[in-house]
């Protein structure tokens, strides 16, 4: 039981450094290699989770293998373009000027059906509304509409209008002081010990969240207590 336990962590971790070392990306997202990856790991995985009688190096070594290749192709596809087509392929134009390009979509084995659902997904219950529709390599779909479909700006309407949004960063995250943040904000604990004291706290333990924006407003709120 023990054996398995270990086992089990040792490859738990092994994966996710791998998945991290992939970058952030939603499974939607993944390019086909990503995904190829991301399945064959899996595969390798559950081998030595299962059958004690195979050596834990017999599955760590492969993945070990196939993350090593995953980021040198990484590398190569950031120097070559070609690469980097052959690899990850390219955008496709499904819709121009408003005009449904069929042999793309036949290219792509993109039916109809496809087009026009993923249309209606993102508000567009009409061909006649898009301009362009480029099916990305992720297998998203990035629509854009006819200018006149599109709701107007404060600038196209002339009005005079500030940028209000402002980014808060994280002071304190449930009772945990995140000294990083405190230093990219130029703050120290000093100041954050002032802040707290102004409302009427004592330990940052007591703060479910503090954040501070470009501005310098502080937002404080208290940790509720347990029922």
């Amino acid at each position: 039981m023990m054996t398995a336990f270990v086992r089990t962590i040792i490859l738990y971790f092994l994966i996710m450094i791998g998945l991290r070392l992939m970058g952030k990306r939603q499974i939607g997202e993944l390019e086909p290699s990503e995904l190829v990856l991301t399945m064959m790991i899996s595969d390798l995985a559950t081998v030595p989770m299962q059958d004690f009688g195979i050596p834990l190096l017999a599955g760590v070594i492969p993945i070990l293998t196939l993350l090593a290749l995953s980021m040198l192709l990484s590398q190569m596809s950031l120097h070559s373009l070609r690469f980097r087509e052959l690899v990850c392929g390219t955008p496709s134009v499904l819709i121009r000027e408003g005009v449904v390009q069929q042999e793309s979509m036949r290219r792509n084995r993109y039916t109809l059906d496809e087009l026009l659902e993923e249309l209606r997904e993102q508000g567009y219950p009409s061909l006649a509304d898009v301009k362009y529709a480029v099916l990305e390599n992720s297998g998203q779909l990035s629509v854009l509409p006819w200018a006149r479909q599109q709701p107007p700006t404060a600038e196209q309407l002339g009005f005079a209008v500030q940028d209000e949004v402002v980014l808060p960063v994280v002071l304190v995250n449930d009772g945990r002081v995140l000294r990083k943040n405190l230093t990219a904000c130029r703050r120290d604990e000093a100041w954050l010990m002032e802040i707290l004291q102004k409302q009427g706290l004592s330990s940052p333990k007591e703060v479910f969240l503090l954040t501070l924006d470009e501005r310098g407003a502080v937002n404080c709120i208290k940790k509720e207590a347990p029922l």
